[in-house]
């Protein structure tokens, strides 16, 4: 019995011996690219989710998107300094084409003549072509309505002026009101036809399917040539006429399709030439065109049935079959720096360089995106070397920024966290509550404590990092004094147990968020104790993602909600805050409706001149603020870590630091990146 208990009393000795001297043939973090060489040339991300559909038109998630972004290009891109330039697309001209409707028996040629002498006075290069007038002829139209079946009306088009514009002039209307001192449908009666018996249409839709004057805007790319997909076919026009019909297509089920429903046609002129025609003033249309463009031999109808015969799919199946059930969305083919490799479900995403990228081939040979769902995990591998980024907990941010082993880069997100009210309901459909629940809350200590300092205070529905907020509108006040004035304004009283009450119902609700998020979850938390403070009584719940969505936020039915935006750089916020968008499954949930916020949100997006779209995102901003539908709390600062030996490689071949680009992208400039085998010492 001696001899094995004083071998496991050894056991012990012998392993840390094999630990120590295991420093002599294991690789350490230094040592990596001597030892490793092919690790100088790769380089691994992590994410705490898998991605889902690695599809441009189809993606929503972070994780898929983040993939998509390194695989396809789109026409545009957005650049450093936040303005749009070409990718796919070398250059590219807004012009427009307006029609304006003639009354029978009226003689267009004075009209014209006073036409030609105002837009002459304006500009003498805004008529890019004589005008003409256009015959009477007969449009079908598909008549979608709320209350009734969609049906098809063949509308009469009366004669109409073309106008050929150089350029949009979104006050058209008035321009040309004034010049013929007359409303522009004074006269105007169009005559409609239905073909399945009568359909009562109301002055709007009338004016809608014949208008006075219909604006026709136009973008016209010019692409590049010589662009060819990972699986070397040529990139070419019929390939973004292809994407714009995917898009619309209804079985595709695109979250993009409300950004290109305005479109009215995809024209391909020749190979490298396309143009895009819109129904109406648009001016989001532009930015639209940052999505990245599918290969259409991949994936037009040809090639789906080839696929559906390989995979064996057949009846009604086979009807509905689409782009989202394609096995493209797990084996993309894009024309982006890096292309698809493999994919191993929960586990990693493996990319490789595009070494025929037109604008010249990345750096790296590799990209791996590993699925990591613990944080503390993430850290632990980025020390290790493993990974080669994280992005530090709000605790973490100040240590990691004075660690000389990395390179931090800290932002302001473009998007903030807030708490949401169910204006269907009461008490939420009173904006003296609304009001009075956002002065209850102590913002600054919840960034204080909470976000360790790490965010800054947000007054409205735009992006802290743009030009559309206005930082001369005044965050609610710290004052519950003044918030339980309101309540009393509002007809709440205390009951004998310290609770608000009005007509003897108590103050009560419940606030919900999704579960594993700790900082939506400690927020709650703390506005829970605060408007406890002031007499109301707000219950708590937290829920997995899916069933939040599902069940209570995607059908409206929560008092309030803690949650976040992410925010691009557009001023649109149409999908958001528009009356139109309040059902179900929208993302007004919140169910905002104010005539006035949709008159400025309709004409920011036809408005095209950018300090115009300013001011006018500016009026949003305050009056959204003003009427409180969300508390708006905080806009978190991120900080992402690099290793310092990970650098940029300059113009003329020299080496520098990273930089981020415009509103803080860290992997803006991914393509030029490199990791040395040394501390570059800058």
């Amino acid at each position: 019995m001696s001899v094995p208990r004083a071998l496991f009393l050894a056991l012990p000795a012998v392993l840390l011996a094999v630990l120590a001297q295991s420093v002599l043939w294991v690789p350490s973090y230094r040592s990596q690219g001597s030892d490793n060489p092919a690790r100088l040339t790769t380089f691994v991300e992590a994410s705490i989710g898998d991605a889902r559909l690695l599809n441009p038109i189809l993606s929503a998630d972070t994780a898929s998107s983040r993939i998509v972004d390194l695989s396809f290009d789109g026409l545009l891109r957005v650049g450093e300094d936040l303005t749009l330039e070409g990718a796919l697309a070398e250059r590219w001209a807004v012009s427009e084409r307006a029609y304006l409707a003639l009354a029978d028996g009226r003689d267009p040629q004075p009209v014209m003549r006073i036409i030609e002498t105002a837009l002459n006075r304006i500009d003498a290069a805004l008529l890019s072509a004589p005008l003409r007038v256009l015959p009477t002829h007969t449009r079908e139209v598909l008549l979608e309505s709320a209350s009734q079946p969609a049906v098809r009306v063949r509308v009469r088009v009366p004669r109409r002026i073309e106008l050929r514009l150089s350029r949009i002039v979104a006050d058209l209307e008035s321009i040309l009101v004034d010049a013929l001192a007359q409303p522009l449908d004074a006269d105007l009666e169009p005559v409609l036809r239905v073909d399945a018996g009568d359909v009562p249409l109301t002055a709007a839709q009338l004016r809608e399917l014949v208008p006075a004057l219909e604006h026709n805007p136009e973008i016209t790319f010019w692409l590049r040539r010589g662009v060819r997909f990972h699986d070397g076919q040529p990139f070419s026009a019929h390939d973004v006429e292809f994407t714009y019909r995917a898009i619309m297509d209804p079985r595709n089920l695109s979250p993009r399709r409300a950004s290109f429903e305005p479109v009215k046609d995809v024209t391909v002129l020749d190979e490298y030439r396309v143009r895009v025609s819109y129904k109406r003033l648009f001016s989001p249309a532009v930015a639209a065109w940052t999505m990245g463009i599918l290969p259409r031999h991949l994936l037009d109808p040809r090639a789906m049935h080839q696929e559906m015969d390989r995979r064996g799919v057949s009846g009604s199946a086979r009807e509905s079959f689409g782009i989202r059930d394609s096995e493209f969305n797990r084996r993309p083919v894009g024309t982006g720096a890096f292309r698809f490799v493999e994919w191993a479900s929960d586990e990693l995403i493996h990319l490789a360089r595009n070494d025929d990228y037109h604008a010249g081939a990345p750096l790296y040979r590799s990209y791996y995106f590993r699925i990591l769902p613990d944080n503390l995990v993430q850290e632990l591998e980025f020390r290790a070397g493993a990974i080669d980024s994280y992005q530090a907990e709000p605790h973490q941010a100040e240590r990691y920024r004075t660690d000389p082993r990395y390179r931090a880069f800290s932002a302001v997100s473009p998007g903030y966290t807030y708490i949401g009210y169910n204006l269907r309901k009461e008490p939420f459909s009173d904006p003296r509550v609304r009001r009075a629940l956002g002065m209850a809350i102590d913002v600054q200590s919840i960034i204080r404590h909470v976000l360790y300092g790490e965010g800054e205070r947000v007054t409205g529905p735009y992006a802290s990092v743009t030009d559309w907020y206005d930082r001369s509108v005044p965050a609610l006040p710290y004052d519950p004094a003044a918030a339980q004035a309101l309540l009393a304004e509002a007809g709440y009283v205390r009951d004998e147990d310290g609770w608000l009450t009005r007509n003897g119902a108590r103050l009560e609700f419940t606030l919900i968020t999704n579960n594993g998020n700790l900082r939506r979850k400690a927020v709650a938390t703390i506005v829970q104790q605060a408007w406890r403070q002031i007499g109301v009584k707000c219950n708590v719940q937290l829920f997995e993602w899916a069933v939040f969505l599902k069940d209570f936020v995607n059908p409206g039915q929560f008092d309030a909600v803690v949650l976040g935006w992410q925010l691009g750089l557009d001023p649109d916020l149409f999908q958001l805050w528009h009356s139109t968008q309040s059902g179900p499954n929208e993302l007004n949930f919140v169910g905002y409706r104010d005539p006035r916020a949709d008159e400025l949100i309709e004409a920011i997006r036809r408005e095209y001149d950018r300090d115009a779209q300013r001011r006018l995102a500016h009026r949003l901003h305050a009056r959204i603020a003003q009427l409180q539908p969300y508390t708006f709390l905080f806009a978190p600062r991120v900080t992402r870590l690099l290793d310092r030996k990970i650098v940029m490689r300059a113009a003329d071949g020299t080496a520098e630091p990273v930089r981020a680009g415009g509103a803080g992208d860290l992997f803006f400039h991914l393509n030029r990146w490199q990791r040395l085998a040394h501390d570059p010492g800058f």
